[in-house]
C-alpha cells in the first residue's frame, strides 16, 4: 500500500504541532524549586526537563527552550527475514537488561569515586562490604540473565565504561570479584574480552540502533555520559 504524501506531510505537522503545545505548557523558570535548577557554562541558570530532553531558561520573563541534539541513526540493513527478527529479538533483550545495567554502572562509578582517596586496605574493605550488599540485591537477577542478555549487558558496560567486563573483574578483583564472576558465569558463551564496536560487529551495530531509538522515543533513559561514545570506522 502506497502512502499518499499529504497524509504523511499532516502526520508530521501534528507531532510538531503537539510537541510545540507540551513546551507552551513548561512552568515558568521561577516556578521551579531552586536545587533543580542547574548552571550552564555562561551562568546561566535553567531546569532540564527528562521528558522533553530540554533545557528550560527564562529570560525577559519568557520560557526559553533548548531542545537536546537527537542521534539519528537509520536502521539496519537488514540482509533477510532471519535478520529483522533477530533486530526485534535483541531489542526486547535490552530492554530486559538495560535496568540492571544501570544500576551496575551507577554502583561502579560509586565504588571508583568512594575508593579513589583511600589507601589498598580500605579500598579492599569498602569493596567487600559493597560487594555483599549488591550480592543480597541484585544476584538473582544476574544469575538469571540469559546468554544474549548477558551479552547485552557486557556490552553496554563496555560503551559505557570503555573497559570490558574482563577489565573490570581484575581492575576489582577484591570482593567485588564475586560478584562480577556470576556474571561471567552466566555469559560463559561469551567472550568477556570483546569490546563494543558497532562498526565491526553486527550485534554491536543492532545494539547501538536500537540504544539511539530507545532513548530518542523515551522508552530508555539515557546514563550519565551516554554521548562520551563515539561510533568510529
Amino acid at each position: 500500500m502506497k502512502f499518499n504524501i499529504s497524509v504523511v506531510i499532516f502526520l508530521l505537522f501534528t507531532a510538531f504541532s503537539l510537541n510545540a503545545q507540551e513546551i507552551r505548557q513548561m512552568k515558568p523558570l521561577s516556578e521551579y524549586p531552586p536545587e533543580l535548577l542547574k548552571t550552564d557554562e555562561f551562568g546561566n541558570k535553567y531546569y532540564y526537563d527528562e521528558m522533553q530532553k530540554a533545557k528550560i531558561y527564562e529570560i525577559n520573563g519568557e520560557n526559553v527552550v533548548v531542545m537536546d541534539e537527537l542521534v539519528l541513526l537509520n536502521k539496519p540493513r537488514f540482509n533477510n527475514q532471519l535478520d529483522h527478527n533477530y533486530y526485534y529479538f535483541l531489542n526486547k533483550k535490552l530492554n530486559r537488561v538495560y535496568p540492571l545495567f544501570l544500576t551496575a554502572l551507577q554502583q561502579y562509578r560509586d565504588i571508583q569515586k568512594d575508593t579513589e582517596n583511600l589507601d589498598r586496605s580500605a579500598q579492599k574493605k569498602l569493596i567487600n562490604e559493597r560487594q555483599k550488599e549488591l550480592a543480597a540485591q541484585y544476584e538473582a537477577q544476574i544469575r538469571d540473565l540469559t546468554t544474549s542478555e548477558g551479552r547485552v549487558f557486557a556490552k553496554l558496560m563496555n560503551r559505557a565504561t570503555g573497559k570490558t567486563v574482563y577489565e573490570i573483574i581484575r581492575e576489582l578483583r577484591g570482593g567485588w570479584s564475586a560478584f562480577w564472576w556470576n556474571v561471567k558465569g552466566n555469559i560463559a558463551d561469551v567472550s568477556i574480552k570483546d569490546p563494543y564496536d558497532p562498526h565491526r560487529d553486527r550485534t554491536d551495530q543492532f545494539v547501538e540502533s536500537l540504544l539511539q531509538s530507545n532513548w530518542n522515543a523515551g522508552y530508555l533513559t539515557p546514563y550519565p555520559g551516554y554521548r562520551d561514545f563515539k561510533v568510529k570506522k
